[in-house]
């Protein structure tokens, strides 16, 4: 079996799809994105397709070395990703070439059912009561919201108790049995994440998210050792090697993208990485069908699974939702807050190619928002 053509897809609201095709007519699909950054990205797969061409998809590993390897300059997220995207189309072909699912080529399953979370309140939390009520009512145990919106470096204690009555009005909903985690976004810095954090310990989060900037990593043992409260991290880290400083940190939860971090094939190793440190695997992933669909394969079959983040609903989803791309939107249903073992070869996914094809006719521009503080300085998002 060889590579004949790798396709790249911008489909709205602001993702990327790849296609792989071989000359047997099988067919892998996969999400290979930034946010933000689509088109870079898309020029970046364009490039490793190179390398692709006329091989055998189903020596993914080779492959993936010789994607990582095989240039001088390395790694970053816009390769990366790039690489993310391939990697799952390579095990989506494998899996199809065998007729069995990823997770039964990684092991096979470790658990029945994997649970999820959706998101409430948007960049800037707001309406948190009915809109938990409603993920309640959809048949979600687990939200996550972002602590706060654009947030002052040393936090007044008027923001101070918003972040904390964000939180207990989420939790007044939720009840004493469900779950809600909080992302800090990298909106904090280490001194105002190591005041706030212990304040909302009572509340009793299932963990706090990015409470720094990455860049910042060598002050999250800081951070760790002041919080009462798990301390998650990395959907802006890439590789095992990044996420090596973290867990010697004591982050509780890491939380790789599987279309940044180098795909199913190095979000694995990350994982045994992470169990190594005694830490859960919890994937990123706002993001379409393709990576919830990757995410899933890896955590049916990764013991230190915690729980899966998807993108039903999400406040970015403003043109298009996750369904609107699938053929069979069955594997992706969560009516008791988990999502079933499926036994469908490959990913487990139908991508409605036809409907990908008119998305990518009209394309996307996403783009961030930027923000400022009152004095005209950047603010992060």
């Amino acid at each position: 079996m060889k590579i004949t053509e790798v396709e790249t897809f911008l489909v709205p609201p602001r993702w990327l799809f790849c296609r792989v095709a071989t000359d047997e007519g099988l067919v892998g699909w996969g999400e290979p994105v930034v946010e933000g950054r689509a088109e870079t990205v898309r020029a970046a797969v364009g490039e490793l397709s190179d390398l692709l061409v006329g091989r055998d998809p189903r020596r993914i590993e080779d492959l993936w070395q010789l994607m990582t390897k095989a240039a001088f300059y390395r790694g970053g997220p816009v390769l990366s990703s790039a690489v993310a995207g391939i990697d799952q189309a390579l095990w989506d072909i494998l899996g199809r070439s065998l007729g069995v699912p990823v997770h039964q080529l990684l092991g096979g399953a470790v658990r029945e059912r994997v649970r999820v979370y959706g998101w409430i309140g948007g960049d800037d939390p707001k309406q948190l009561a009915e809109e938990v009520a409603a993920r309640v009512e959809a048949g979600l145990t687990a939200v996550k919201m972002n602590a706060s919106g654009r947030i002052s470096p040393m936090p007044t204690a008027g923001e101070t108790a918003a972040v904390v009555q964000r939180l207990a009005a989420v939790r007044e909903v939720l009840g004493a049995d469900r779950d809600v985690a909080v992302d800090f976004h990298g909106r904090f810095t280490t001194a105002a994440a190591r005041r706030l954090i212990p304040l909302l310990a009572p509340l009793h989060p299932l963990f706090v998210e990015e409470p720094v900037l990455p860049e910042y990593a060598h002050r999250l043992a800081d951070v760790v050792a002041a919080s009462p409260v798990p301390v998650a991290c990395g959907e802006r880290l890439f590789s095992r090697t990044d996420f090596l400083p973290v867990l010697a940190a004591g982050v509780a939860v890491v939380q790789p993208d599987l279309s940044h971090a180098g795909g199913i094939s190095e979000v694995r190793r990350i994982a045994a990485l992470a169990e190594a440190h005694d830490a859960m695997l919890a994937p990123h992933c706002p993001l379409g069908p393709l990576a919830l669909a990757a995410s899933l394969q890896v955590a049916f079959a990764t013991p230190n699974f915690l729980i899966q983040e998807q993108s039903i609903g999400i406040h970015y989803n403003a043109d298009a939702e996750l369904l609107d791309y699938v053929l069979d939107p069955a594997p992706f249903a969560f009516p008791d807050g988990y999502i079933r073992l499926s036994e469908a070869p490959g990913l487990g996914v139908q991508i409605d190619e036809a409907a990908v094809r008119r998305a990518d006719a009209a394309g996307h521009r996403w783009r961030p928002p930027v923000w400022r503080h009152p004095d005209g300085s950047f603010a992060e998002w």
